[in-house]
């Protein structure tokens, strides 16, 4: 065993603050990190807030987290002392259900074993996040980080870039598609980086006109502002695939119209209630409406391997963990351009 400092939520209602965790000592086939930086994802607020009934406590958040390998067991191949790594939101799973052995151990049925607020496979010994020193995890789920990225702003590629590549990969996006994507915010900028690249003809739709140089500068060719309402006759039937990023209220149906011939509308963001959506919405032009959570990872490799060749990070905002108390607060403020990442060194 050893000791990492870290900062954890003790309640739902409880600011973050120092803890120290126990990792548990390298075995076989496990990889020692000392982590640099870790991204802060929406979702760490939901968990750490007890805002999905399923929060454990002492919670560490975090998992877009990347370092330098420290350690490795006697059976490790793929990694040494000195290399970059990171993990993301999965520590291990079944191995051994149909998803698994399709590489998508996101979706394991035995449930998969998730950074934090979860347990390993065991299902009794809790796991621990990236808001913290070190890590120590199963080779299997260790990602190589390009050595040309920025190290602080590759980490929320962990959870924000596999959230945007993986709909676009899955449904084939490239040269010729016409994309848009709603919502300009940590999922939907890199949803734009990583869809141009891919060379698709992207559109940002978004309520603020505000957003349009940042779009155009971040790789988007076009801009429609979803906020007046001819934007959505202008548009109509333009794209083949739309990516949805937004987790407030608003009306699918509206997006769907979008969507030309065969069209499909990928929903990532979690709005707080259910929303409606008409059948004719689907039927006419037989349009698909589809979900997608992270990638597995292999997939997560391969996104890291596609922003290592073309350059792609996250727009960050670095700060020291001690502002991270802070850091929650104006995200919910949307105060945020475009995702903040924690320095693991003002430990």
């Amino acid at each position: 065993m050893s000791t990492a400092k870290a900062y954890a939520t003790q309640s739902a209602t409880s600011p973050l603050a120092p803890f120290t965790l126990e990792r548990r000592a390298v075995g076989p086939k496990d990889v020692e990190i000392e982590l640099a930086y870790c991204g802060i994802c929406h979702s760490d607020i939901h968990m750490a807030r007890g805002e999905w009934g399923n929060s454990t406590y002492p919670m560490v958040p975090g998992h877009e987290m990347v370092g330098r390998v420290t350690k490795v067991g006697a059976e490790v191949k793929g990694f040494k002392p000195g290399d970059l790594a990171g993990v993301g939101c999965l520590v291990d799973s079944c191995r051994t259900c149909g998803p698994c052995g399709h590489h998508q151990e996101q979706f394991c049925e035995q449930g998969a074993a998730f950074s934090y607020n979860s347990t390993e496979m065991d299902r009794v010994t809790p796991t621990f996040g990236g808001y913290s020193s070190s890590v120590v995890v199963d080779e299997a789920f260790t990602l190589r980080i390009p050595s040309n990225l920025d190290l602080a702003a590759a980490a929320p590629l962990l959870c924000a870039g596999i959230t945007t590549y993986s709909p676009l990969h899955h449904w084939k996006v490239g040269k010729g598609s016409k994309v848009g994507i709603v919502g300009l915010g940590g999922l939907g900028h890199m949803a734009v980086k990583i869809a141009s690249a891919m060379g698709a003809e992207v559109t940002m739709l978004s309520t603020s006109k505000a957003k349009e140089a940042d779009a155009k500068k971040l790789g988007a060719h076009a801009f429609g502002l979803t906020s007046d309402p001819e934007t959505f006759k202008t548009l109509r039937g333009r794209f083949d695939f739309i990516l949805d990023t937004i987790s407030a209220p608003h009306d699918y149906n509206a997006y769907l119209g979008l969507l030309g011939l065969d069209g499909a509308m990928v929903v990532v963001g979690v709005p707080p209630a259910p929303t409606p959506v008409a059948a004719m919405s689907l039927i006419g032009g037989r349009k698909t409406l589809a979900g997608s959570l992270i990638g597995g990872i292999q997939e997560t490799q391969a996104m890291l391997d596609f922003c290592g060749k073309h350059g792609i990070t996250s727009e960050i905002e670095l700060i020291p963990v001690q502002k991270v108390n802070e850091a929650y607060e104006r995200m919910m403020k949307n105060d945020v351009r475009y995702r903040f990442v924690l320095d693991l060194k003002t430990l």
